[in-house]
């Protein structure tokens, strides 16, 4: 099931996404992974971004859950990762840069950002915040080139899917508990 219709409010948005990952909560893990893949990847494309990730944050890592990447822009993958304090998600963060950046070359923060083996142009990310407060990773997608049309409504749209993302994490977590 794809969702086609991403330009509407954030909250008609948030309803959607969790009736396409509700409807798939009573099957196995992996169908519900797919049900990510599946929104990471319309997100991705309505957005026109390369990449689209989760990450987790965990020991000082940052590691990538889930990833869609545009064809020919596998820049990252499932699994790799590296040093939180290495990562741009480090620098949205703590503040170092917003969650919105168009041009990252022509931000202020730009000199002092981590190196990355390929461009990266515009850039959006968000946490993603579990119901006990604490920051399980965050969502963020990026293209190497700059996007002078991205806009906070874009934002919206990715922090609307971060929160849906926290409340599917807090569920598997409390399942997890209970085994």
């Amino acid at each position: 099931m794809a969702i086609h219709n991403w330009d509407y409010a954030p909250e008609a948005l948030e309803v959607e996404v969790s009736e396409l990952l509700l409807a798939t909560a009573d099957q196995s893990d992996e169908l519900i992974d797919e049900s990510v893949r599946q929104v990471l990847h319309d997100l991705r494309q309505n957005l026109s971004m390369d990449v689209i990730f989760v990450s987790e944050i965990r020991n000082g890592q940052r590691m990538f859950k889930h990833v869609d990447t545009a064809a020919g822009k596998e820049l990252i993958a499932t699994g790799g990762g590296g040093p939180l304090e290495e990562s741009f998600c480090m620098y949205v963060l703590d503040g170092r840069l917003p969650m919105l950046v168009n041009d990252v070359a022509k931000h202020p923060a730009f000199p002092l950002l981590p190196t990355t083996p390929f461009r990266i142009g515009a850039h959006i990310s968000t946490p993603i915040v579990l119901a006990s407060g604490k920051i399980y990773g965050t969502l963020c997608c990026f293209s190497q080139t700059a996007d002078e049309s991205l806009t906070a409504k874009d934002l919206n749209k990715l922090e609307c899917v971060a929160k849906i993302a926290a409340k599917r994490i807090d569920i598997r977590q409390a399942q997890d508990l209970q085994k």
